[in-house]
Formats: C-alpha cells, structure tokens, sequence
C-alpha cells in the first residue's frame, strides 16, 4: 500500500495530520519532503509580446503521431540541422 501523508514533526516523532488506517506498532517508510519544493511551471515569453506559453502546454498542442522511432535520439537533428523524416527520403 502507498500512500501519501501529511505529518508535523514535534522534534521527537512524526505525528500525521489526519488520521491512518494502520495496526498500532505497523511499520512504515518515511520520506521526508517539505512543503513548497514543487516544481513551478516555467512560462517561455514570446518575442513579439504575444501570450507566453509553457513547453507542455506546447507539446500537448502537437500532433506527434507518425514521428520516426529515432525522433528523441535524434531530436536536434530534426529540428535544427533539416534531417528529413525517413517518409520525405
């Protein structure tokens, strides 16, 4: 089972801030994050001062269906050096 937790530590043990559905003296595995180490999303802004975007707002955006099996190895080869797609050989 895998679940996640909030707790507050009183500076001898970790006490859950809601309640646990587990045997007293059960054993568990702690891993300890603090709050606001989220990652923030990144917005790109545009030259010509249109709306900015994010790169996953982006790539949801694309048709990335029929790419070549080799498109993440080879992605600045596509992109920047104009490596035709194997269909336009």
């Amino acid at each position: 089972m895998e679940k996640t937790v909030d707790a507050t530590y009183d500076g001898e043990v970790f006490r859950p801030d809601e309640p646990v559905n587990l045997e007293v003296n059960t054993k568990v595995r702690v891993l300890i994050e603090q709050p606001g180490n989220e990652l923030e999303l990144k917005f790109a802004k545009k030259k010509n001062g249109g709306k900015p975007y994010a790169f996953f707002e982006f790539a949801r955006s694309a048709n990335l269906e029929g790419l070549p099996s080799d498109f993440s190895e080879n992605l600045d080869d596509y992109l920047y050096h104009g490596k035709p797609f194997p269909d336009e050989e």
